[in-house]
């Protein structure tokens, strides 16, 4: 094929994918898939870099990026002096891009289990943009430090780390027990805590430890849909609680069946970041006692909190060992790193242990080694205060933004702590409807509804995340997600007068 067709080829289906997608990872996908459809065929050659560049207007280390990326996994081959051509191992292949099926359907073959955890997904493919919420911004972390940490250790006893770990790096959990004592207000020893590879493999630790199939577990409503996707998926039955003003509210008949497992967000609620009140904790621990239930504490906001009022743990608050702490670094530093962290009762650590490892086994001991040198030097807490810094601006910014365009229409939750702010509509709006709208002019808006168990108790609205969205982005994004909503709500009533 003529070079420039496939330049022309090569625009028209880059246009067609997602604009939050790296550019080079748009070009790399792109590439791969007119060659495994056979656009491109075995021995063919590709446009050189510069004339990609020129072409499609892109920066060289966008296209080389994408080219070599094609190079380590086999799709191109280079030629010294006479360029990149697509592998002759592919030559008379047919039939990459449409195989054929080996079930009727998607879900035809999968558990009852699997199919109850592919039916329930809330995770967005989509995980870049205005307005993702949960997202920290990464662009600003120092990645330089982390870079010479990680190698003094690669370089050093680099043999040591090779090995599966158990329970956690003996630095790092030191480091941890450290400073939750000092942030938290939590006396704990290190042995106490146990390092695992993500928030959603903590509680589905905790909930094969602690739980048998069917046990209830109660989860705030609304509330985080992963936990309630981990809950279902190891067997148990999510019991939705509704919250008011002080947090998650059980009543005395709630207390009658009483759950095996209660998960909480006490500093700042998800998604409406709400405060769980003393009184409310005072009683979630005295029933707790009384029943048998153990409380997981999640407390993943608890450092991007900026009106300097640090709310104690309910663990700390605890006079008995019935609350397990749950912690997480990728929302502090960058969520690639996927390290969580439990803090346990004393007299769960040893069955804990030995459940870690023979369920997932532990690894990652160079980065925990690396984060156990990252906290020791002081670069932890240095982030956390810049970074807390720059979150605040751009919460302020959005609140400020949001109000000018779409104040009568909405009111405000939370926006304490973390990296979202949660925006209810006043009037009757199909939030759903609004999110695809955003979709389309490429804004992510994660609509309340969402977070829902119960449908009889469900509020519409919006959880817009500001972490990852620079000032500059928030102020042109907001105008264009306030014109979908006007739109819609438009809509709803010209609807609501037809009937």
């Amino acid at each position: 094929m003529d070079k420039e067709l496939i330049c022309e080829l090569v625009r028209n289906n880059l246009d067609r994918l997602d604009p939050a997608q790296l550019l080079h990872n748009r070009l790399y996908l792109v590439l791969r898939q007119v060659i495994l459809d056979g656009q491109l065929h075995g021995g063919e050659q590709l446009p050189s870099t510069r004339l990609l560049c020129k072409e499609l207007n892109l920066g060289r280390n966008t296209v080389v990026r994408a080219y070599e990326q094609l190079l380590i996994e086999g799709y191109l081959e280079g030629r010294t002096g006479s360029g990149s051509y697509v592998s002759e191992a592919l030559s008379g292949r047919k039939n990459f891009a449409s195989p054929k099926r080996l079930i009727g359907t998607r879900r035809e073959g999968l558990s009852r289990r699997g199919n109850q955890i592919a039916s329930h997904a809330t995770s967005s493919a989509i995980q870049r943009g205005a307005f993702i919420p949960g997202v920290p911004d990464t662009e600003q972390f120092p990645f330089s430090t982390w870079k010479r940490l990680y190698t003094k250790h690669l370089n050093r006893e680099s043999g040591r780390f090779l090995d599966y770990s158990g329970g956690g790096y003996g630095p790092l959990k030191s480091a941890i027990a450290e400073y939750l004592g000092v942030a938290r207000l939590m006396s704990c020893h290190p042995q106490q805590v146990l390092i695992l590879n993500g928030s959603h493999q903590a509680l589905d630790l905790c909930a094969r430890m602690l739980c048998d199939v069917g046990d209830r577990a109660w989860i705030e409503e609304p509330g985080y849909w992963g936990a309630r996707n981990v809950l279902r998926a190891s067997g148990l039955t999510t019991v939705p609680i509704p919250l008011d003003d002080k947090g998650i509210a059980p009543a005395a008949q709630d207390w009658e069946t009483p759950p095996r497992l209660i998960y909480v967000s006490p500093s700042s609620q998800y998604p409406t970041g709400t405060v769980l009140s003393l009184e409310r904790r005072l009683e979630l621990l005295e029933g707790a006692d009384r029943t048998g239930a153990w409380i997981i504490e999640d407390d993943y906001d608890n450092e991007q909190r900026y009106d300097n009022r640090a709310v104690a743990s309910l663990f700390g608050l605890a006079s008995r060992q019935r609350v397990i702490y749950q912690g997480t670094f990728s929302k502090v530093l960058f969520p690639g790193l996927r390290l969580a962290y439990l803090v346990l009762p004393e007299d769960l650590v040893e069955a804990f242990q030995i459940g870690n490892s023979e369920l997932y086994r532990g690894g990652r001991l160079i980065e925990q080694a690396v984060l156990a040198e990252f906290i020791a030097e002081g670069h932890f807490t240095a982030y956390i205060k810049k970074m807390r810094s720059v979150y605040r601006e751009r919460r302020d910014v959005m609140r400020a933004e949001m109000e000018s365009h779409l104040g009568g229409a909405l009111s405000l939750s939370g926006g304490h702590a973390g990296l979202q702010l949660l925006y209810c509509f006043t009037e009757e709006v199909d939030d759903a409807m609004v999110a695809s709208d955003a979709l389309s002019k490429g804004l992510i808006v994660r609509p309340l509804s969402m977070y829902y168990q119960d449908k009889d108790l469900v509020r519409n609205g919006m959880n817009l995340g500001y972490g990852g969205v620079p000032v500059e982005r928030i102020r042109s994004a907001v105008p264009m997600l306030a014109q979908v909503v006007e739109e819609r709500i438009q809509a709803t009533r010209r609807s609501r007068l037809a009937r």
